[in-house]
């Protein structure tokens, strides 16, 4: 057991089992300020690669795959933190200054799991890849949740994609916060300072949070 890095029941009623393999240190350099990774974790203190970006910068390093897990960078241990402290230190460090990252890839299940090809897309469109951790598909339901109305659902996914756009992460219960919080304002004033007295300790960039205001408005007002 003491290989086994994480494994969760998630709100989607999948079984996620990473089982550590490999070590590997990679050298990055930010030739821009997204690096073109979505970060996520498993709840348990390790953060995993999820996702990653066509033509990034990480994209272009071969050896760094989705499902990776990350274990540090410049040698500082990131065991323990969550997904977005991790997508905080990355977006930190600064361009043109070359930084370390500790991965460690999941230990291949079949041979079918093999190296990294260009990402195809699927018949929905959405992007699927060639390496990826073992996912096993159960059929009860993992979770019990109350169901969203359609402001809410659609002001959720809007949220969500910018949280992956500034920080590289997903996150649908974040998402979920930020709308509750702020739904019902009247300006963004009164939004930041709702949002501060639930996530204050993200420090999310100004930008960020006019950005997100302007999509919960629009998604109100019926113009997305």
């Amino acid at each position: 057991m003491q290989k086994l890095l994480g494994g969760q029941i998630g709100l989607e009623d999948f079984i996620f089992a990473h089982i550590r393999g490999e070590t590997k240190e990679v050298e990055v350099t930010k030739t821009e300020d997204a690096l073109g990774l979505t970060i996520t974790d498993n709840g348990a203190g390790y953060a995993f690669i999820k996702r990653i970006k066509e033509d990034s910068t990480i994209d272009r390093l071969k050896s760094v795959c989705v499902g990776d897990h990350i274990e540090a960078i410049n040698d500082q241990s990131i065991v323990g933190c969550r997904h977005y402290e991790v997508a905080k230190m990355l977006k930190e460090q600064p361009r043109g200054t070359p930084f370390t990252l500790r991965l460690v890839g999941p230990k291949k299940a079949f041979d079918m799991i093999g190296m990294r090809t260009k990402a195809p897309k699927s018949s929905e469109g959405k992007m699927v890849n060639g390496r990826e951790t073992l996912r096993l598909r159960s059929k009860g339901a993992a979770a019990v949740q109350e169901v969203q109305n359609e402001f809410e659902e659609r002001a959720t996914k809007k949220v969500d994609d910018l949280l992956e756009s500034y920080m590289g992460i997903r996150d649908l219960e974040l998402a979920t916060t930020i709308v509750e919080a702020g739904k019902d304002k009247k300006n963004p004033d009164d939004f930041a300072e709702a949002l501060d007295s639930v996530l204050g300790d993200f420090a999310f960039p100004d930008v960020f949070l006019f950005d997100v205001w302007g999509a919960i408005g629009d998604v109100k007002n019926g113009r997305i």
